[in-house]
């Protein structure tokens, strides 16, 4: 019987710029630049002896909120404030022995920025920073600034935060993670904040394993 050959794939143009945009963002997170500032905001938020707070507006609020779910549960007791809710009131949640994480690409946001003067006139506690402008507002007033480089949007308006969101994603995972390592944090742990779903049961049950139980 003849054997009929399959054509080859012909990508259309769609599965083309898809692979752009998600090069784009990988590279984004390949270029951040990590230097001593990130190990002095490790120090800042290991010493912590509040909770830390995460903020930021939009789409990159959306960002921290994810980071202080993650924080939360690897061992650090973290929330979200949203800027503009914080000028009504729930910027009482802030207390001297938090710490503050901003992540604003700009670093020029006017809600966050009046939201960290408040914040630091009533407290003065640390503030970090993550933003791709280590000279805007925000940067200017916090104690650690954490870059994520100069990015450009795939989008192809060059407007959509995409690339610039995936590399705060990243970096914020990169502080939560490596924080849960300073704090020996263990599966045992993990399993306490977890006491629900697949992971909650995988936890325990590599727990038992490495207690040598059953």
């Amino acid at each position: 019987m003849p054997t009929h050959k399959k054509k080859p794939l012909t990508p259309s143009p769609e599965l083309t710029r898809a692979r752009t945009i998600l090069d784009a963002e990988a590279e984004a997170i390949r270029a951040l630049p990590l230097t001593a500032e990130f190990v002095h905001a490790i120090d800042i938020l290991q010493r912590c002896k509040g909770k830390v707070i995460t903020t930021g507006m939009g789409k990159v609020g959306i960002v921290a909120l994810k980071v202080a779910t993650t924080l939360s549960s690897t061992g650090t007791p973290a929330c979200f404030l949203h800027p503009g809710e914080a000028a009504h009131g729930d910027l009482g949640l802030v207390t001297k022995d938090d710490v503050m994480i901003t992540f604003s690409n700009s670093g020029k946001t006017r809600e966050v920025i009046e939201m960290l003067d408040r914040a630091k006139a009533l407290n003065s506690m640390p503030l970090i920073a993550i933003t791709s402008h280590p000279r805007s507002p925000i940067a200017r007033q916090s104690d650690v600034v954490l870059r994520i480089g100069a990015i450009k949007e795939p989008c192809s308006l060059g407007l959509t935060p995409s690339s610039s969101t995936t590399a705060m994603m990243a970096l914020g995972d990169a502080l939560a993670l490596v924080l849960m390592d300073r704090k020996r944090f263990t599966k045992a742990d993990y399993a306490k904040f977890h006491h629900g779903g697949y992971l909650g049961r995988k936890a325990r049950k590599e727990a038992r394993q490495e207690n040598g139980v059953r």
